[in-house]
């Protein structure tokens, strides 16, 4: 069955940095379309980057250079380095999977989350 664990959430000041990872299993991780979503208090859950088994990667206007999403594939791995951080991109992250193509904020699978939060 698909796993999907998220870490390296934290707190920090505005300006900074932070390093998301997901670890997968149960699946061919390097055939599935894989991306990291995020949910505010009070908003609607958003799609932050995507990234297709092809490497070809995709970001919201609003992270755009400032977010790169990669992965591992001989590690099962997903990350997102986060970088220049506002309070804006506070929220829960997650991490997530979907066998299909072209996917962006809607995935068939997804992680618990891990909680970001940027104080200005």
């Amino acid at each position: 069955q698909v796993q999907l664990v998220e870490s390296g959430g934290g707190a920090v000041q505005a300006g900074g940095s932070l390093r998301l990872a997901c670890a997968a299993s149960g699946y061919t991780f390097s055939s599935y379309c894989m991306g990291w979503l995020r949910q505010a208090p009070g908003k609607e859950r958003e799609g932050v980057a995507s990234i297709e088994r092809t490497g070809t990667t995709r970001y919201a206007n609003s992270v755009k250079g400032r977010f790169t999403i990669s992965k591992d594939n001989a590690k099962n791995t997903l990350y997102l380095q986060m970088n220049n951080l506002k309070p804006e991109d506070s929220g829960i992250y997650y991490c997530a999977a979907d066998p299909r193509t072209g996917r962006f904020t809607t995935f068939t699978y997804r992680g618990q989350g891990t909680q970001v939060s940027v104080s200005s």
